[in-house]
């Protein structure tokens, strides 16, 4: 990975530092970019929020050699982590690669690991297309997520999706405002839970809400039909001044109670910090700006260099917290949690 993000660094500069921490502290207010919204709080937070979870260290056990596979919406990973989904090259990383260099390296990438790449939306049109056609490529192994759209472009999207072969559609609500996208005269808002109800009803597809924080909603996401539910804000690149996502996802995981997969993404850089989402109460996670750093930096080669680093760091913490497997990741793995 050293390598990795050498190139990474000369090909994304200008847009990101690849910092030997990436905690938001250096890109402050660098949307486009890799930064985070206005003071970066958001962004920080996620990071900040993460450091302050502390594991109990165990080693009187046999759990020498864990299982880090899971059963996840249809789909059988090998780790629990899906590459989050970002797109704009051009515009928050840099032109040094095209976008269909970049999300070919994250689908295929991910695949050739045996764990899930997602793809973006937004402007121009080739981001949305670049992802479909990586996602085609894979027999529909990827999750392509769309951006709340109006109806008409909205459901031009969802058929684009299914005709990729996708099984699984994710709908990023937390990108409703996205400062990007009103630079370039197409803003986004957010919906009520009764127009997502009536949009589902009408594709036979699993849907994935991302950009829930708040238990309220996480019920909401149920009752209206989602398959799981993304714990998010957008790695701080929409509201200022929220919370990381590792303070409110236990309280969204009791609210939960297991009826529908949790998954979490913001400021998770390495296996250790998967297995604390987990103990606080996620099924899996997504993570993204080091995938795309991976990407950028060595293409496919990167991101399953930046997978199994994953995998080595996730297994050797399991270890040393006494996890056979990914159901023993608990609250009682913890020493300290985020208030």
């Amino acid at each position: 990975m050293k390598e990795v993000r050498a190139t990474a660094k000369e090909r994304m500069k200008g847009f990101c530092r690849v910092c030997p921490i990436c905690d938001g502290r250096a890109c402050v207010g660098e949307v486009p970019g890799m930064g985070g919204l206005g003071t970066g709080f958001t962004f920080k937070d996620n990071v900040r929020a993460l450091d302050e979870v502390t594991f109990n260290m165990r080693l009187l056990h046999n759990a020498a050699q864990p299982d880090t596979r899971l059963k996840l919406l249809g789909y059988d990973l090998s780790l629990p982590v899906l590459a989050a989904p970002i797109g704009g090259v051009s515009f928050n990383m840099g032109d040094k690669i095209t976008e269909e260099e970049y999300i070919s390296a994250i689908v295929d990438g991910c695949a050739a690991r045996g764990v899930i790449g997602c793809t973006g939306d937004g402007v121009p049109d080739f981001i949305h297309e670049a992802g479909l056609q990586a996602v085609k490529n894979q027999n529909g192994r990827g999750i392509p997520f769309i951006k709340p759209w109006e109806d008409e472009e909205l459901d031009q999207k969802l058929t684009k999706c299914m005709d990729a072969g996708a099984k699984v559609v994710g709908i990023d609500i937390d990108a409703a405002g996205l400062i990007t996208l009103r630079k370039m005269g197409r803003p986004v808002g957010p919906r009520p839970a009764e127009d997502w109800k009536a949009v589902m009803e009408h594709f036979p597809v699993d849907f994935i809400f991302k950009g829930i924080m708040t238990p309220d909603e996480a019920r909401q996401a149920i009752d209206m039909g989602a398959a799981a539910i993304v714990v998010s804000n957008h790695g701080g690149r929409v509201l200022d001044y929220a919370p990381g996502t590792a303070r409110v996802l236990p309280r969204i995981a009791e609210a939960v109670r297991n009826q529908i997969p949790v998954i979490v993404d913001g400021g998770i850089r390495t296996g250790g910090d998967v297995l604390k989402m987990l103990a606080l109460g996620a099924d899996a996670v997504m993570i993204g700006r080091p995938f795309s750093v991976a990407a950028v930096g060595g293409l496919e080669q990167g991101v399953t260099a930046y997978l199994d680093l994953l995998l080595e760091q996730l297994t050797q913490t399991m270890v040393l917290t006494g996890c056979p497997d990914l159901a023993s990741a608990n609250g009682s793995i913890l020493h300290n949690a985020p208030k």
